[in-house]
């Protein structure tokens, strides 16, 4: 099939740069490079026909660093690089509140919670907070950001836990509203949108940058790769392990106490409410080589613990249903937390490797490889 003139006037003719992903990344830094520089003609490409990355099929945390997960953190990282993270994390997600808006994501700050089953993890995690509050504090402005709350694991109902630690400066959102927030920020700013087209294959010749999609073939000036767990089936000199993240949401529960976000086993569970319905995600640490992969599907195995662990322990003696099931993949590194953004040549660039963490810091992300390419233009 051949273009016609209207088409590849006013899509395909001389196009500055192509981001791939149309995420919580790609979408910021389309945004952040049309407004550095609106005459650019940016063009994003999403292969889903609504978005299939990490960033529509997470758990809509707004979190930047449970204390179990710090901890584990400190023992390979210095105190400075460890919390320069936290900080980045927080910065993230001002910025995203800022260019969203907490009502258009339903931003809700009612606190995020690290549960303990085991008087060894807790006591670990207790004798920490003080430091951490004193470092914290620096980064929120918040005096006492972590406090042990064990009062509340009655008051949310909950069974099977036997203390609890609150971080008051977490919250959720609704990751869909929020994908559909930057969507129509990056359309007003004049970035053309692209659904259904996947890359394949990209070639650097005569000045420019090849693309060869399931769709048409076509010519940009520089590529963005901003796709996370997914980078490096084409760029195999990037290093980005996927790692796949299984998730049940309930029907709605009748008088549902359970209010916040929530933490179990250094991060490996996570469960929080959406409205009057239970979200419950995790396992992946029953089976990290099956976890490995690409693959948006659900396994009995980790489902059928997520299950149990929600009727025992987080809404025991509630009616419910398992209204959906779902996966979703994060990118993440070999014990480094930190994004990789970098040029991959004078062309081609990326901004990849979240992390699990996203929400948090992709919009500043975005923003960073925004400015790396416009240094490129």
């Amino acid at each position: 099939m051949n273009y016609s003139h209207w088409e590849y006037d006013s899509y395909f003719n001389s196009i500055d740069l192509a981001i791939v992903g149309g995420g919580i990344v790609g979408l910021n830094a389309a945004i952040e490079v049309k407004r550095l520089n609106p005459s650019l003609k940016v063009m994003v490409l999403e292969k889903g026909v609504v978005l299939m990355g990490a960033s529509l099929r997470n758990a809509g945390f707004a979190c930047f660093g449970s204390p179990s997960e710090l901890l584990d953190d400190l023992k390979t990282r210095s105190a400075e690089d460890v919390f320069k993270l936290v900080e980045k994390r927080w910065k993230g997600l001002l910025a995203l509140r800022a260019i969203v808006g907490d009502k258009n994501m339903e931003y809700e700050p009612l606190g995020g919670y690290e549960t303990f089953d085991t008087e060894e993890s807790f006591n670990e995690s207790k004798d920490a907070i003080s430091g951490f509050n004193k470092e914290i504090s620096q980064i929120t402005g918040e005096k006492e950001t972590y406090k042990v709350c064990d009062e509340k694991i009655n008051d949310f109902g909950m069974k099977g836990f036997t203390h609890m630690i609150v971080n008051k400066c977490e919250a959720q959102i609704n990751t869909g509203k929020m994908v559909r927030t930057l969507t129509a920020k990056a359309a007003e700013s004049g970035v053309i949108l692209m659904n259904g087209i996947e890359l394949k294959e990209y070639k650097e010749e005569n000045g420019s940058v090849h693309l060869i999609t399931n769709w048409q073939n076509f010519n940009v000036k520089h590529l963005l790769f901003a796709t996370n767990a997914y980078t490096s089936s084409i760029l195999k000199e990037v290093k980005v392990k996927p790692a796949r993240a299984q998730v049940l949401i309930t029907t709605p529960i009748n008088g549902l106490k359970l209010k916040g976000t929530f933490h179990y086993d250094k991060g490996y569970y996570y469960f929080r409410n959406v409205g009057e319905r239970v979200l419950f995600g995790g396992g992946r640490n029953l089976d990290f080589d099956g976890e490995t992969t690409t693959e948006l599907e659900t396994t009995q195995r980790i489902q059928a613990v997520l299950e149990t662990l929600l009727k025992e322990r987080i809404v025991p003696g509630q009616k419910y249903e398992i209204e959906r099931r779902w996966s979703g993949i994060m990118g993440i590194g070999d014990g480094d937390k930190s994004p990789i953004i970098k040029n991959v040549s004078d062309r081609v660039h990326c901004a990849v490797r979240l992390g699990g963490m996203g929400v948090a810091i992709g919009t500043l992300v975005g923003k960073e490889a925004a400015a790396m390419v416009l240094e490129k233009l």
